[in-house]
C-alpha cells in the first residue's frame, strides 16, 4: 500500500495507531523486572533489578503520575495520542502498576529464599536465638533508640508532616479501659536500613531496621498496649516548578524549589499488609489520597535499600564476574591524546572501552601550558567527579574555563548546585544555559596554541560526563580535531553563554532549532530512494520514541516502502506491524547487564551510508524544550563499526524483546546461534587489545602520557 503521506490514511488523529506513553513505560519497567527472574543470573544481580524497578517506580510517581494528577485537578482532561483522558490514564496506570508490584514481590520472595540457600538470611527477628537477640537489643538501645522520636497523633498533636520517600511506622495504642490512640515513628534514614547481626555458623544474618524498631518500640509508649504497628511510605510530587523568566538568580531559585520538593502533594501510599481498616483509613484521609493509589506491600517497603546491600563485602561469589573496560581501539599505539587526534578522529564505545580517555582529556588540558581555554557542558556528573576537579584546576592554573552546569537536571539538582559553587570559587565562568531550556547536549572544547596557530579539539557524546555511570551505561563518544567541528563547537558555546543567534552550522545540528526538521529531511531522503527503486533503510537506536510528529513521518516512510528497524530501550508509542501503515517497521528493546543508552541513527542514503550520534531521544521534550546535539560520523571505519553495533543489536537473541502490534513484548526466539549483544561488544573490545599484544599492565593504564 503506497500513499503520499501518513495523513492520507487517517493516521494523524487516529488513536488506534499510538500507544500511551505512561503504559509503555510500565511495560519497559516490566522488562527490567524480568531480569530479576532470570535463573542463571547471579543472585545479587537479580536483587539489584528488584531495586532498579523500585527506584524507577518512585521517579515515575514523583514526576509522571504527579503531573497527570495536577492536570486532572486543574480541570485539564484532554486526550492523549492514544485517545485516553487523564482520568483514564491514571486508572490504567494504577491497574498495571498494582500488577507490577505484585510480580516484584513474588520475584523478591523467590530471590530471598534462594539467598537463604546460599547462607544469606533475612531473619524474622522473633526467630533469632538468645545470643543474637541480645546483640540486636544492644544495637537498638545504643544506636537506634537515641535517634528515633515517637510522634502522637491527636487533637493536640496534628498528623506530622512526613518527607517524600521517608519510611515510617504507624502505631495504634490502647489502654486497658479501651480508648485507642495513634502515633507515628519515622524510621531514621541516617542509619543503615539493613543490619548484619552475628552469624549462626556459616549463615550470615541480616535484619531490617524497621523490624528492630517494631520489636522494641513498646519501650517508647510506657503505660500503653501496642495493638498494631504497620510500616508505610509516602511518595510526593517532586516536579520542580521554576519561573526562569522572572528569576534573578537561577541557582537560588532552584535551591528554593528543592526545599519545596520534599513537601509536595502525596501521590502514592505504600503500606504493609494489615487488617486494620481504621489505620489505613487514617492514612488515606490524612494524605488525601485515592484508594487506587494505595499499595499494600507483602514484604519490606522501599527495596531500593538492596542497592547498598549489594555492595556488602563477602558477596562477590553472588555477583557478576568483573568485566573491566578495555583500551579504546583507536588509541592503541598512541602515547599522546592530542597527537593522536591530529591524525584521526577517535571513537569510544562505553562501557566496553574505558571512559578514562575523556577524563584524561580534561586533566591533560588543565595542565598543558599550550592550552588556552576549556569549555564544557555538564548535565549529570559523579559525586566525586575527576572531570570537575580538572576544570577547577585548569581555572586555578590561569586558563579560560567556561562550564555550563545544568541546574535543572532532574534529581541531580543538589549535586550540580554544589559543583557550580565549587567551580565558581576556583575561577571558572559558570553559566546555566538558555532561559526555558535544559541543556542536555554533551560537548567539550579545548583550545590549544600550536606551532601552526590555534587548534580546537572537541569531544561529543551520547552520554553524560559521569565516570561512575560510564561503567554501567552503553554510550558512544567522538573525539575530533576537525576544523569545522571546532568552529561549530566555538559557536555553540557562544550561543549558550551570550546573546548570539544560532549560526549556520558546518556539521552539527542543534535542538530546539533545526533538529526536528533535520530528522524529517533524512527520513524524506529515504522515502525518495525507496520510491525511486533504490531501497530506503533506517535503523534508529534510542531510549524513548514519543514524538507524534516523528512517528507520523516514520509511518509515512513505511507506507512508501522504507525498511525501518527501531531499537528502543524504553517508551515507544509507535505501533509496529500494522498492515498498510507500519508493516515495514520493527521495534525491539534490549535489557541486559548494562543500561542501553546510546542514540544512534543510520540512514542507507542510496548506498552512501550516513550515521549520526545524538544526545537526544525522539521525544517532544528533547526536540522542543532542550538544547541537544546531533552530529555526523564521517570516518568510514567508524561508520562500519557503528553499523556493526546496530546489526549485532538487531541479532541479539538473549536479551532482546520484540514489540508486537498490540503493544506487548515477547522475548526474541533463542534458537540458533546465541548472540548476547553486550557480551559481543565486550569480546570485541578485548580482542582489539589482544591483537596488538598489549600486556596486562598496559591494559590497566592509559597508553597516553599524563600531563601532570
Amino acid at each position: 500500500m503506497i500513499m503520499a503521506n501518513a495523513r492520507d490514511c487517517d493516521i494523524h488523529d487516529n488513536p488506534e495507531f499510538f500507544f500511551n506513553r505512561e503504559l509503555s513505560w510500565i511495560k519497559f519497567n516490566r522488562r527490567v523486572l524480568g531480569e530479576a527472574d532470570v535463573k542463571h543470573k547471579p543472585l545479587i544481580e537479580r536483587l539489584k533489578f528488584i531495586a532498579i524497578t523500585s527506584s524507577n517506580l518512585d521517579e515515575f510517581f514523583m514526576i509522571r503520575v504527579a503531573g497527570l494528577k495536577h492536570q486532572f485537578e486543574s480541570g485539564i482532561n484532554k486526550t492523549d495520542a492514544a485517545g485516553l483522558t487523564v482520568r483514564q490514564q491514571l486508572a490504567s496506570i494504577a491497574e498495571d502498576t498494582h500488577e507490577l508490584v505484585k510480580l516484584k514481590y513474588r520475584y523478591l520472595k523467590n530471590i530471598l529464599k534462594e539467598l537463604e540457600g546460599a547462607d544469606i538470611n533475612f531473619a524474622d527477628i522473633n526467630s533469632l536465638d538468645d545470643r543474637v537477640l541480645e546483640w540486636v537489643e544492644n544495637y537498638y538501645n545504643n544506636t537506634i533508640f537515641p535517634v528515633i522520636t515517637p510522634m502522637a497523633v491527636d487533637a493536640g498533636h496534628p498528623f506530622p508532616f512526613l518527607a517524600n520517600r521517608s519510611l515510617n511506622l504507624a502505631v495504634f495504642l490502647g489502654r486497658e479501659r479501651g480508648e485507642t490512640h495513634a502515633a507515628v515513628i519515622q524510621v531514621p534514614g541516617v542509619l543503615p536500613r539493613i543490619i548484619e547481626a552475628p552469624s549462626e555458623g556459616s549463615k550470615r544474618q541480616f535484619v531490617f531496621l524497621e523490624d528492630i524498631i517494631k520489636h522494641y518500640c513498646a519501650h517508647l509508649f510506657h503505660g500503653f498496649i501496642i495493638k498494631d504497628i504497620v510500616p508505610f511510605r509516602i511518595t510526593r510530587n517532586a516536579d520542580l516548578s521554576i519561573d526562569e523568566e522572572d528569576a534573578e538568580d537561577l541557582l537560588a531559585e532552584v535551591e528554593k524549589s528543592l526545599r519545596q520538593r520534599k513537601r509536595g502533594q502525596a501521590v502514592r501510599l505504600e503500606i504493609g499488609k494489615t487488617n486494620n481498616k481504621q489505620l489505613k483509613e487514617l492514612l488515606v484521609q490524612t494524605l488525601n489520597i485515592e484508594e487506587q493509589d494505595v499499595y499494600e506491600i507483602p514484604g519490606p517497603l522501599d527495596v531500593t535499600c538492596f542497592f547498598k546491600f549489594s555492595e556488602a563485602p563477602g558477596l562477590e561469589h553472588l555477583r557478576y564476574s568483573p568485566m573491566g573496560p578495555q583500551l579504546a581501539q583507536d588509541l592503541i599505539g598512541s602515547d599522546n591524546l592530542f597527537e593522536a587526534l591530529r591524525e584521526r578522529d577517535i571513537l569510544l564505545h562505553h562501557p566496553y572501552e574505558s571512559f578514562e580517555p575523556v577524563v584524561e582529556f580534561v586533566r591533560q588540558a588543565a595542565w598543558d601550558p599550550k592550552v588556552l581555554a576549556i569549555k564544557q557542558t555538564l548535565y549529570r556528573v559523579s559525586g566525586n567527579s575527576p572531570i570537575v576537579k580538572s576544570l577547577a584546576q585548569a581555572a586555578e592554573n590561569g586558563k579560560q574555563v567556561t562550564v555550563l552546569v545544568e541546574l535543572k537536571a532532574r534529581f541531580d539538582e543538589e549535586n550540580n548546585i554544589l559543583w557550580a559553587k565549587r567551580l565558581e570559587e576556583a575561577g571558572c565562568h559558570v553559566i546555566y544555559g538558555l532561559v526555558g531550556l535544559k541543556t542536555h547536549a554533551k560537548m567539550i572544547l579545548v583550545v590549544r596554541q600550536e606551532q601552526d596557530g590555534i587548534k580546537r579539539y572537541v569531544h561529543m557524546g551520547t552520554g553524560n560526563y559521569n565516570d561512575a555511570t560510564a561503567k554501567l551505561y552503553t554510550d558512544l563518544g567522538l573525539f575530533t580535531a576537525n576544523d569545522q567541528f571546532g568552529a561549530d563547537a566555538s559557536a555553540f558555546f557562544n550561543v549558550l553563554s551570550g546573546y548570539s543567534d544560532p549560526p549556520v552550522w558546518n556539521k552539527i545540528v542543534v535542538a530546539p532549532l533545526g533538529l526536528r526538521e533535520k530528522i524529517k529531511e533524512l527520513v524524506d531522503r529515504e522515502i525518495e530512494f525507496a520510491t525511486g527503486g533504490r531501497g530506503g533503510r533506517i535503523i534508529a537506536k534510542m531510549n524513548s520514541l514519543v514524538d507524534k510528529d516523528i512517528v507520523l513521518k516514520l509511518y509515512e516512510a513505511s507506507c512508501q516502502g522504507v525498511k525501518i528497524d527501531l531499537i528502543v530501550r524504553g517508551i515507544c508509542v509507535l505501533r509496529p506491524g500494522v498492515a498498510g501503515v507500519s508493516d515495514n517497521i520493527t521495534v525491539r528493546s534490549v535489557v541486559g547487564r548494562y543500561l542501553e543508552h546510546h542514540r544512534i541513527f543510520y540512514f542507507g542514503n542510496g548506498g552512501n551510508e550516513r550515521v549520526f550520534l545524538s544526545s537526544a531521544d525522539w521525544m517532544p521534550r528533547n526536540l522542543n524544550e532542550r538544547v541537544e546535539l546531533f552530529f555526523p560520523i564521517e570516518d568510514l571505519n567508524h561508520i562500519k563499526r557503528i553499523k556493526d553495533i546496530l546489526e549485532i543489536s538487531l541479532t541479539d537473541n538473549q536479551k532482546a524483546y520484540i514489540m508486537k502490534k498490540d503493544g506487548t513484548y515477547r522475548r526474541v526466539d533463542k534458537r540458533g546461534k546465541m548472540v548476547n549483544s553486550q557480551l559481543e561488544f565486550y569480546a570485541e573490545a578485548q580482542a582489539a587489545v589482544q591483537v596488538q599484544n598489549i600486556t596486562i599492565e598496559q591494559r590497566l593504564k592509559p597508553l597516553y602520557k599524563r600531563a601532570e
